[in-house]
């Protein structure tokens, strides 16, 4: 397990990689601002999807995401 400082580090990077500064610190705004609970929120985003079209939608965003990189 990493320390907190370390991940903290490493979020904000990948943030700021992602979606720039500006994005990245509004967002962590709207995520302070606004009550948000991670876990209904993330169950929310599969309802009714198999195990299977979990994973073909996750490869299909790796695919886009390497592709991009190239």
């Amino acid at each position: 397990m990493i320390t907190d400082t370390v991940l903290k580090d490493s979020g904000m990077k990948l943030l700021t990689e992602k979606f720039g500064m500006v994005d990245a610190e509004r967002f962590i705004a709207l995520i302070i601002k606004e009550p948000f609970d991670y876990t209904v929120w993330h169950r929310g985003q599969f309802r009714g999807m198999s195990v299977r079209e979990i994973s073909r939608a996750a490869k299909k965003y790796c695919d886009e995401i390497n592709a991009q990189a190239r």
